[in-house]
């Protein structure tokens, strides 16, 4: 088969397809014949050098994809050959075919056309276990999102405004019609505005209940600023770094909770739960219609390094998406 190779750490242009071996099915596995995958920031710092699969995972990016059921392990039920499927993954979503653990499928959702499907495991998983499952936002909290215009920020949006809550954002100014649209009750310009100042404004000085942040370091203090009290910090990504100083004082005070979570890494039986919790609670959401993936646009997997020169430049609003075939 074919996959998207990384010849050596670098730019987009170390991105290479080309022949690898087959996937075979392991234990509790089955293979997917793939029809697209997704781009995320990780396959980005993967392409770097500065994330590189857990053990055990193809050395290929791609966290995630949607496909067809090609061969079932002896000792898995419930899925079978020709199924149509999207899947969460450790790693190989850039490729012709890939082996993935029975606990880490997904069916697409009714009505969902399946290379739209790829867009949905990585940002439903990681909204979900973050905002739901761990933050356990409730409704009439308020919700930040900080990079509004991702794939995990516009998921988020969605999921937030679903279950009820006031939904703030923080994005470049050119997508905050878009970001509204989706459930935004309020958007930040995170290069003009001071978030935490604005924050503590529209919600009458008592700041945001759950915070999902992308940034780390950099936005540490604010983020902690902009807490209510009992606050939940989830900071799931470190474009702005890793080591920041943190107001213990002021964490104390607001009796606030800062967690640090990385889904790709976590064991299976983990990831086999969120799976079914994403399941069970978001897929009955996307099937009525009140969230749904937000794709910018659709390329051939051939033309992966333009893809992620895209990510990098942070103008897409949603997913971007890699058909194979």
């Amino acid at each position: 088969m074919q996959a998207i190779t990384i010849q050596e750490f670098g730019g987009p242009e170390t991105l290479v397809w080309t022949e690898v071996p087959d996937p075979v099915p392991g234990p509790g596995e089955v293979i997917v014949d793939v029809r697209a995958s997704a781009v995320n920031r990780a396959d980005v710092l993967q392409r770097q050098g500065f994330y590189p699969p857990p053990p055990g995972a193809p050395p290929y990016p791609g966290l995630e994809c949607s496909g067809v059921i090609s061969a079932v392990a002896d000792d898995v039920s419930g899925w079978a050959v020709g199924q149509p499927v999207c899947a969460l993954l450790a790693g190989g979503g850039y490729a012709e075919r890939v082996a993935v653990p029975a606990g880490q499928l997904l069916p697409v959702p009714d009505g969902m056309d399946l290379v739209e499907a790829a867009a949905l495991p990585e940002v439903a998983c990681t909204v979900w276990s973050n905002v739901v499952q761990r933050a356990k936002l409730a409704a009439g909290e308020t919700l930040l999102v900080h990079g509004g215009g991702s794939g995990v920020g516009t998921f988020a949006i969605q999921l937030g405004a679903a279950l009820g809550a006031t939904v703030l954002v923080t994005a470049r100014l050119a997508k905050h019609d878009r970001l509204r649209a989706l459930g935004a009750a309020h958007t930040i310009d995170y290069r003009e505005q001071d978030f935490a100042a604005e924050v503590r404004q529209l919600t009458g000085g008592r700041g945001a209940d759950v915070i999902l942040d992308i940034m780390g370091a950099a936005y540490l203090g604010q983020n902690v600023a902009a807490l209510a009290t009992d606050g939940r910090l989830l900071v799931i990504g470190l474009q702005g770094g890793r080591k920041g100083e943190l107001d213990l004082g002021a964490l104390l005070v607001k009796r606030a909770t800062v967690a640090g979570t990385a889904l790709r890494s976590l064991p299976l039986a983990r990831k086999a739960e969120i799976v079914e919790g994403v399941r069970g609670q978001v897929w009955p959401l996307i099937v009525a219609g009140q969230v749904h993936p937000v794709v910018d646009r659709r390329l051939p997997i051939t033309d992966a390094a333009e893809a992620h020169r895209l990510i990098e430049s942070n103008e897409h609003v949603g997913k971007v998406l890699l058909t194979v075939g």
